[in-house]
């Protein structure tokens, strides 16, 4: 496994042709209502303290390059990309959904993510509801990114997307998921993160699981 904390564009350039069987990313979508966790002062974004912090970021303020997307298809064989609905990809039949069996009406169902033809796999759906997360989250002293996935999604991803021997390349770690989904199916992981704080939070919670792991 190998994490680095740089930017993505620098880690890719250091990768030949085709060099991963599989990237599995969730970049940034450019979405206005992160730009605004910052400023309001009522309603869910005032009392979401995390969102406000990371508004002041602005790490969700401006998609991927062409150059990003065209690095990635370069170094990677076949993608799955969260947050597909936001850009601008070639056509695929292929989709996967996180359905997050969510009771709440004023917060998103599901999330959606495109599937390269390349994986020749039909439309998927994995159901996990999103307060099991968060009692996860709760458990590992609470939620480190704004868009942090389930470990278990990540798993379920590599099961049915991928296969042993596979090299797996993440682009946008964030809060690590896919790095400890990875460590515990055995898959050889090339991942960055840009941002130091998420980084270091990423590798702590990473670090905290291995250990977890050696007391059970």
């Amino acid at each position: 496994m190998n994490i680095t904390n740089e930017d993505n564009m620098e880690l890719m350039a250091r990768y030949p042709d085709k060099y991963f069987d599989l990237a599995i990313v969730d970049p940034p979508y450019g979405l206005e209502r992160f730009k605004r966790a910052n400023e309001e002062t009522t309603g869910v974004y005032a009392k979401r303290g995390s969102w406000k912090h990371d508004g002041d970021k602005n790490w969700n303020n401006e998609k991927p390059t062409q150059k990003y997307w065209d690095e990635l298809f370069r170094v990677s064989k076949n993608q799955i990309i969260w947050g597909a609905n936001n850009f601008e990809l070639p056509i695929s039949e292929y989709f996967a959904v996180w359905d997050k069996v969510q009771y709440m009406p004023n917060f998103a169902s599901a999330e959606y993510a495109w599937v390269s033809m390349g994986l020749k796999k039909p439309a998927k759906v994995f159901r996990y509801e999103i307060h099991k997360e968060n009692a996860v989250r709760k458990a590992e002293g609470g939620k480190i990114h704004p868009t942090q996935k389930p470990v278990q999604l990540y798993k379920w991803l590599l099961t049915n997307y991928a296969k042993q021997g596979d090299k797996i390349l993440d682009t946008h770690l964030g809060s690590g998921s896919i790095a400890i989904a990875c460590h515990d199916l055995e898959y050889d992981l090339t991942a960055c993160e840009l941002d130091t704080e998420y980084y270091d939070a990423a590798i702590k919670r990473i670090n905290n699981h291995k250990k977890q792991l050696k007391l059970l």
